[in-house]
């Protein structure tokens, strides 16, 4: 029997497992690293690079054929492979085990072939897996999840997208552009988690592009039909496809690992963390989908630099998902960090202002003819910034100033105040920002002063 003693055992070569194992042996750690399946995790086989190649492809003049898109994600999924390769983590100094693992007690894994790990700590980081809700008769049907849709190599006569959150409006979005009809059915609204007026931006964009939106409505059953798919709505109406595209969301991954055993307990279905992503196991942190939070690939970065800090060197890092900031990749873009104007009034009340600057007011976006979209920032009354919202072309990069700003705690000033160049998008946030300042600045009380000043010899 192989027993193998590490300073650090990595379940997951996902985001955050792979920046745990390749930091903390960069390091100077002794670390192993089990993953059974594809290095990489979701985010380089089945989520964000996957996802932006074939909307990139949609995108692209003249348009390719739907194989000719796929062909060029999988280019790009094996142009990146290597960064994330089983080759790259040994020639790191990593013990890669390609395997399972599961605890059998709370200090010791055994992986699939019999092998023992007995580490110092250990992280969890086997992220998450597409949530299948339970329609009545899904079961029964043929369906794609985003970790299956990249089998396809004909376009969908018409694709039915249960689920309006970022993955079922992205795929939504490159597949009508290759030249598939598109229905999304959503429960609610689409992209809740945002602020309204800025989904109602992106919402008019994909009905523009002739994508069907039944919003406030779910789906009751599914049943084969000879098109292929039929929903049956919970208003009463039905709605037929070729092909099933199932995006409700992401369930974290914790079935297999013998959390019982190594007494880690779970919360709402992911495994339960303090703010320094340690698990009820004090020798153990989870980090990634897996710990719940925001399912983001920046976040399990985040995170995992947190249990570097923990794990190595005893440091008192604590997480703040409040800074994590998303994008979705529709067109236009759509982008987020912070606090929400509901959530900041929520918990601040009457202090909060709202200051917005719409793109068509911006020099740059009219220039280039797309003036759709808004910065729209949120603040106290004393300037303190609490979040901010973009919509519009290049939002994803366009939000990372406001990331900074919340992240060190600057005032709307810095950002007011910032010399941007011009014509740049982001003078919408400069001129976003520095409507802070417009009532007082134009108000009849600065004249006054400044009619006054003028009499000065």
């Amino acid at each position: 029997m192989t027993v193998l003693t590490p300073d650090l055992c990595v379940l997951g070569a996902g985001s955050s497992g792979l920046v745990v194992a390749s930091g903390a042996v960069q390091m100077g750690a002794s670390v192993v690293l089990l993953e059974p399946h594809k290095m990489g995790g979701d985010c380089l086989n089945y989520g964000c690079v996957p996802s932006k190649a074939l909307l990139s492809a949609a995108a692209s003049h003249p348009r390719p054929s739907y194989g000719e898109a796929m062909k060029r994600v999988q280019a790009t999924i094996a142009a990146i492979e290597p960064n994330d390769s089983v080759e790259r983590f040994e020639g790191l100094g990593v013990h890669v085990v390609q395997q399972a693992g599961r605890f059998i007690d709370k200090r010791t894994v055994e992986a699939v072939d019999g092998t023992l790990i007995r580490a110092r700590r250990f992280v969890i980081a086997t992220g998450s897996h597409a949530m299948i809700p339970p329609i009545p008769g899904l079961d029964q049907v043929p369906y794609v999840t985003n970790e299956t849709l990249w089998d396809l190599r004909e376009a969908p006569a018409h694709l039915l997208v249960i689920g309006g959150g970022p993955i079922g409006c992205e795929m939504a979005l490159a597949h009508r552009r290759l030249g598939s009809a598109v229905t999304i059915v959503e429960r609610s609204a689409i992209l809740p988690r945002d602020e309204p007026e800025l989904v109602d931006v992106v919402r008019q964009s994909l009905i523009a592009e002739g994508i069907t939106i039944r919003e406030g409505v779910g789906a009751d059953s599914v049943e084969a039909s000879p098109e292929g798919v039929h929903l049956t709505l919970s208003d009463g109406t039905t709605v037929s496809g070729s092909h099933l595209l199932v995006a409700a969301g992401r369930r974290a991954t914790v079935d297999g690992l013998g959390l019982e055993a190594a007494e880690i307990l779970l919360e709402r279905g992911a495994i339960r963390t303090d703010a320094g992503m340690r698990t009820t196991n004090p020798k153990v942190f989870a980090a990634g989908d897996v710990a719940g939070g925001p399912q983001f690939t920046h976040a399990a970065g985040y995170q995992a630099g947190i249990v570097l800090k923990r794990a190595l060197f005893h440091l008192p890092a604590k997480a703040d998902h409040g800074l994590i900031p998303w994008a979705t990749y529709t067109d236009p873009e759509l982008s987020h960090v912070g606090l929400t104007e509901a959530d900041a009034r929520q918990k601040h009340g009457d202090i909060v202002r709202v200051l917005t600057w719409k793109m068509d007011e911006n020099d740059r976006a009219i220039a280039t003819g797309r003036t759709e979209g808004m910065v729209k920032a949120i603040v106290t009354k004393h300037g303190r910034i609490l979040g901010a919202s973009i919509v519009g072309p290049h939002a994803g990069e366009l939000i990372l100033p406001w990331c900074l700003a919340i992240q060190n705690k600057l005032k709307i000033g810095a950002i007011a105040q910032v010399i941007a160049p011009y014509p740049t998008l982001s003078e919408a946030s400069k001129r976003a920002a520095g409507s802070f300042y417009s009532e007082s600045l134009f108000s009849a009380r600065t004249r006054r002063i400044v009619g006054w000043l003028q009499k000065l010899p």
